[in-house]
């Protein structure tokens, strides 16, 4: 009987160590992120999403990443965002408004991060920006329009015309451009646009435009960014100023930017997810717009099209060569 009362407490010492070891082993997450397309700016979004969360502490071992590329491609977006909810992943990271409105749509209960979604309220992701109501959450990238305006009064007064490129299916984009157009409007600006579908369109927009305007506005626009060197070309051979809306467009060589980090935005999107996985509701994470703004000017096509910059300007620009 002894015995066998020592077995017993045994085997009772050996379950109970073993859920504490059970209870006391970190839980591994798997995380989704899906982009939309392949360009420089959600690049370094998604990768500055991944280095900070190794950061607060989720490495390869507690975190794994299910990394997805539409490469601009609807179908292969729903697609995706249908594999990543059978997959049951803990919660999904959508890079640009059209993954995070197609993950959205499948009605899903994975929470969703949004990374560089201009206008999430028009787009349908949420109704409200301090209290998110959909189990989605992120930051926006809202393009400072106004600001943009007054860069190109700066580095090239006497613009009249501005050509504007951009895809009508892209929510951010139209809105951009709409808040573009009304600024225009209100200052006695003209603008001529050429819109695309797909990114293959991209050269003949900027071709039509040569000769209609005196410089090029391009949004935030996926479809568009994918082509921006092309872009680029067409108006460096035109001697006319593109103004892009991300570092990234400018690094391909548009002639400058009023922009945020891509990386950075990232990484405020990976602190929001440790919010969310420290035990804080998707509902209790206001979703933010990020403002800490960056001049960046190309000069290599500065040089190109025969722009010559103050250096007291460039002494306040992020200067890519």
């Amino acid at each position: 009987m002894k015995k066998l009362v020592a077995i017993l407490l045994t085997l009772a010492l050996v379950l109970s160590a073993a859920v504490v070891a059970v209870a006391q082993t970190p839980k591994a997450y798997r995380v989704g992120i899906i982009q939309m397309a392949d360009n420089g700016a959600f690049t370094d979004m998604r990768e500055g999403y991944i280095a900070r969360m190794r950061e607060l502490g989720f490495g390869e071992d507690r975190m794994t990443f299910d990394y997805q590329n539409a490469q601009g491609d609807m179908t292969n977006l729903a697609s995706i965002c249908q594999k990543m909810i059978e997959a049951g992943m803990d919660y999904v990271v959508a890079i640009a408004t059209p993954p995070a409105q197609a993950f959205l749509n499948m009605g899903s209960d994975i929470p969703m991060f949004f990374i560089s979604v201009s206008n999430p309220v028009g787009a349908g992701i949420l109704t409200d920006m301090a209290k998110p109501d959909k189990n989605a959450t992120g930051a926006s990238n809202a393009i400072p329009v106004e600001e943009m305006f007054k860069l190109s009064d700066q580095l090239t007064p006497g613009v009249q015309t501005y050509g504007l490129i951009y895809c009508t299916s892209e929510v951010n984009s139209v809105t951009t451009i709409d808040k573009a157009k009304a600024y225009m409007d209100a200052n006695g600006l003209r603008y001529v646009e050429a819109v695309v579908t797909n990114s293959g369109e991209v050269q003949q927009a900027a071709q039509s435009l040569v000769g209609r305007c005196d410089a090029m506005f391009i949004p935030n626009d996926s479809v568009v960014q994918t082509g921006l060197s092309t872009v680029a070309e067409v108006a460096r051979d035109a001697k006319i100023p593109v103004y892009g809306s991300s570092a990234v467009m400018v690094a391909s060589g548009a002639f400058a930017t009023i922009s945020i980090s891509d990386t950075e935005i990232g990484r405020i999107v990976a602190d929001m997810s440790g919010q969310y996985l420290a035990g804080a509701a998707i509902a209790d994470i206001p979703a933010v717009v990020v403002s800490d703004f960056t001049m960046v000017i190309n000069q290599t096509t500065a040089q190109a099209i025969g722009v010559t910059i103050a250096d007291d300007v460039l002494a306040k620009a992020v200067v890519l060569e």
